[in-house]
């Protein structure tokens, strides 16, 4: 497959788009999040090929994409508790799970009688949706475990010869994954993103925090990111949980082992860990001043792609408050629940 790739997109690239995806094709587009691989989400061929370019488990199920929140009884059956959300965060980065529709194949919703539903406030995506005139099921434009993309370079690197066009949106804003609740059942959070915990809980206060939040999840996936291991750069990621002499200890320690043996370490950590960090390390990449979980959010899936050359990277377990809890959900996942207690 040649994939054509738009820069500066115009009405009529998007109109060439939104007949792509009405046809059955795969289109990458930019979100406020990051890059979706776009497919119509009534079509059950479509949503296969999703699944087939990403190299994605089927029994994880597809988000699909509306332009309008007056779009949603469409597909879904939303309870009245996703209006009064809708009115604070919408079209926005949440993601609602609710029950389903008949119209939305089984092979978006992997079996399950819910579907995710998500109104994006990414120009380009809200005009896609509208111009294509379906519903547009699109998980990240990533290979599935890997990193989720949030660069046009990375979106080739992944999704070129897989998709039919990728259209350049520049670097997103967010750069983590959108919020994901459950509404069918008790109010769940199943995914933290750029919708925090505390916002959510201003709308409803006795919200829970989902298992696969904060740990292995083993069971159903009922939305993405749940179930595998996501996010991860080529090498194992190791994170490592203690004060900041501990960490900077244990690294120079297991980095001078590793030295040993030929091997090389890379280390993610914050601006004010720099200075502190064994010259040993052959790479360190920071994600910004500790204070800022907003720069940590918008760097992490761009440094897990960067490193090379190293055999092991050491990670510092940031807190889980606020937007930190999302890129702790993303960090412990890439390192596949190895953390070291110091």
């Amino acid at each position: 497959m040649t994939t054509r790739v738009i820069h500066s997109p115009t009405e009529s690239d998007l109109k060439d788009a939104a007949e792509i995806i009405k046809v059955g094709g795969l289109v990458v587009f930019p979100t406020e999040t990051v890059y979706g691989l776009g497919a119509n989400a009534l079509d059950p061929d479509a949503a296969r090929r999703i699944y087939e370019a990403k190299g994605r488990p089927s029994d994880n199920p597809l988000i699909i994409h509306l332009p309008s929140v007056d779009e949603v009884k469409k597909y879904a059956c939303p309870p009245d508790i996703y209006f009064e959300l809708a009115k604070r965060f919408l079209p926005g980065p949440l993601t609602v799970v609710m029950p389903k529709k008949d119209v939305i194949p089984d092979t978006v919703s992997a079996g399950l009688p819910t579907v995710a539903v998500r109104v994006p406030s990414h120009p380009t995506a809200s005009r896609l949706c509208r111009l294509a005139a379906v519903p547009i099921a699109a998980p990240s434009a990533n290979l599935s475990g890997r990193p989720s993309v949030t660069t046009l370079k990375a979106a080739i690197e992944d999704m070129d010869g897989r998709a039919d066009m990728i259209i350049d949106g520049g670097e997103s804003d967010i750069g983590l994954e959108s919020t994901i609740i459950s509404l069918a059942g008790e109010p769940t959070l199943l995914r933290p993103g750029g919708i925090t915990l505390e916002q959510l809980r201003s709308v409803i206060p006795d919200i829970k925090i989902g298992g696969a939040v904060k740990e292995k999840y083993d069971g159903r996936a009922i939305a993405p990111g749940m179930k595998y291991r996501h996010y991860a750069p080529d090498m194992p990621v190791v994170l490592l949980d203690g004060s900041d002499e501990a960490f900077f200890a244990c690294v120079a320690e297991r980095c001078a082992a590793l030295a040993a043996e030929n091997k090389a370490c890379g280390v993610l950590c914050y601006d004010e860990d720099l200075p502190h960090i064994t010259p040993a390390v052959r790479e360190m990449l920071s994600l910004g001043p500790k204070s800022d979980e907003s720069a940590a959010a918008h760097r992490l899936f761009t440094l897990l792609r960067s490193f090379s050359g190293v055999d092991v990277v050491y990670g510092r377990l940031p807190k889980s408050e606020g937007l930190g809890l999302a890129v702790f959900n993303r960090l412990v996942k890439a390192a596949g629940f190895d953390i070291v207690k110091l």
